[in-house]
C-alpha cells in the first residue's frame, strides 16, 4: 500500500510537471474514507449486526478498509483477550484497519471533583490498552465538565493531560470530539487543546455535533458548525462526516458538504474521514451508502 501511494503521488507530480491534460493525470485521493460503527447503532442494539462482524460488513458490503469502533458495543470486553484477538483476526482477514475506539460512559474527564476526575482517567486506561491490541491510533473521549467557561477549560485540560500521558506511553492518541456542552464550542475546545499542549492530544471534528444546550424539543442553542470545524481542524487527528438526510441530488440536507470538505481539505488534512450516519428517515444501510458516495465526490478534488 505504501509503495502504491508513493507511485500515485510521484506520477501525479510528474504529470503536472510534464504539462499533461488534467484528464490524463493520475492522482491519489486527498483523503480516505472510513466507517464509524455508530452508523449501525440500531442494528447493533437489536443484535441484527454482531460487533465482531462489523469490519467484515465494512469491507464486503461497502468496500471500505477502515473502521472506527464504539465502546458501547463491547463494553465488557476491553480486557477480554480472546474476544479482542478474535475481532482482530476478522478485521485483519478482510484487510480492514481499526482506527480508533469512541469511548463513552466512563466518567467526566473534566469533573470538578479531583477524585472523580482521576477515576474517569483511570476508567479510560483499559480502552487505551484495548486500542493497542486492536491496532488503533487513538481513543476518542469527551471533555465534559462543570463550572464557568474558564474553569471547565482548566479542569478538562487537567484530565486530558493525565490521560494523554498514559496514552502516549502506549503509542495511542487521545482525541476529543465536539459532543455537547462547551465541547461543542470550537473556540472553547481549541483553547483546551492549547492548554493540554501535547502532540498526542488532538480533536475529532464532527460535522453535526454542535448543540450547546439541549431542550425538551431538541437543541435550544446551536454553535455554527462551519466555524466550529474551522477552529478544530488545526488539532484534528480524525474527522467525522455526520449525516442525517439527503435530497434527490445526493446532497446532505443539514450540512453543506462542499463548504465543509473545503474547510477540512483547506486545513491540509489528508487522513480518514469517517462516515457517521445518524438519520432515521433512511435505513442505516442507505444512509451509509449515500454518505460514502457523497464523500467520494471530494476525494479527487
Amino acid at each position: 500500500m505504501t509503495d502504491r501511494r508513493h507511485f500515485l503521488k510521484t506520477t501525479s507530480l510528474a504529470s503536472v510537471a510534464l504539462g499533461l491534460p488534467r484528464s490524463m493525470r493520475v492522482s491519489a485521493p486527498r483523503f480516505e474514507i472510513s466507517l464509524a460503527e455508530w452508523s449501525f447503532h440500531r442494528a447493533l442494539g437489536r443484535r441484527e449486526l454482531d460487533h465482531l462482524n462489523f469490519p467484515v460488513v465494512a469491507r464486503k458490503t461497502y468496500g471500505l478498509a477502515a473502521v472506527e469502533l464504539v465502546n458501547t458495543f463491547f463494553k465488557d470486553k476491553a480486557r477480554d483477550e480472546a474476544y479482542l484477538t478474535e475481532y482482530r483476526r476478522r478485521a485483519d482477514g478482510e484487510g480492514v484497519r481499526t482506527l480508533l475506539i469512541m469511548c463513552d460512559g466512563e466518567g467526566n474527564l473534566g469533573d470538578p471533583d479531583a477524585t472523580r476526575r482521576a477515576t474517569a482517567v483511570s476508567n479510560h486506561h483499559r480502552w487505551v490498552d484495548a486500542a493497542v491490541r486492536l491496532g488503533c491510533h487513538s481513543i476518542r473521549v469527551n471533555a465534559a465538565s462543570e463550572g464557568t467557561y474558564e474553569e471547565q477549560q482548566r479542569l478538562a485540560a487537567d484530565g486530558l493531560r493525565s490521560l494523554t500521558e498514559y496514552g502516549a506511553s502506549h503509542g495511542i492518541n487521545v482525541i476529543v470530539e465536539n459532543h455537547g456542552g462547551l465541547s461543542s464550542n470550537g473556540e472553547w475546545l481549541s483553547g483546551v487543546m492549547r492548554m493540554v499542549n501535547h502532540p498526542r492530544c488532538g480533536t475529532l471534528p464532527d460535522f453535526g455535533n454542535f448543540c450547546l444546550r439541549s431542550g425538551a424539543n431538541g437543541c435550544d442553542e446551536w454553535y455554527d458548525r462551519y466555524r466550529g470545524v474551522t477552529a478544530l481542524m488545526p488539532f484534528a487527528k480524525a474527522v467525522s462526516a455526520k449525516s442525517h438526510d439527503f435530497n434527490d441530488a445526493g446532497e446532505e440536507t443539514g450540512t453543506d458538504y462542499t463548504r465543509m470538505m473545503g474547510i477540512v481539505l483547506g486545513a491540509g488534512y489528508s487522513g480518514f474521514v469517517g462516515i457517521e450516519y445518524e438519520g432515521d428517515r433512511l435505513s442505516e444501510h442507505e444512509g451509509v451508502v449515500r454518505t460514502r458516495d457523497l464523500l467520494r465526490r471530494f476525494q479527487g478534488s
